[in-house]
């Protein structure tokens, strides 16, 4: 289940480029706080889908709420 929200929430990714920087900027709009920068798209790519692991790694630890992603409700998981 959690590997599935995890692909999920990866297909809601939006990226641009930083044109000043020459960086890749990726973010999750609709999970607040999980973004990340790089200077390849790729690499930006993986390290966006680390930065979810840790954002949902970190909510599920404090019991936070989790929005609902695809039918995927993380809440029903027990830790």
């Amino acid at each position: 289940m959690l590997a599935s929200y995890i692909d999920q929430a990866m297909k809601l990714a939006v990226y641009e480029i930083i044109e000043d920087d020459q960086i890749y900027w990726g973010e999750i709009p609709s999970l607040q706080g999980v973004w990340a920068n790089h200077k390849t798209l790729e690499e930006c790519r993986r390290e966006l889908r680390e930065a979810l692991s840790d954002w949902l790694a970190l909510r599920l630890h404090l019991g936070l709420r989790i929005p609902v992603i695809a039918g995927i409700n993380l809440s029903k998981l027990k830790i």
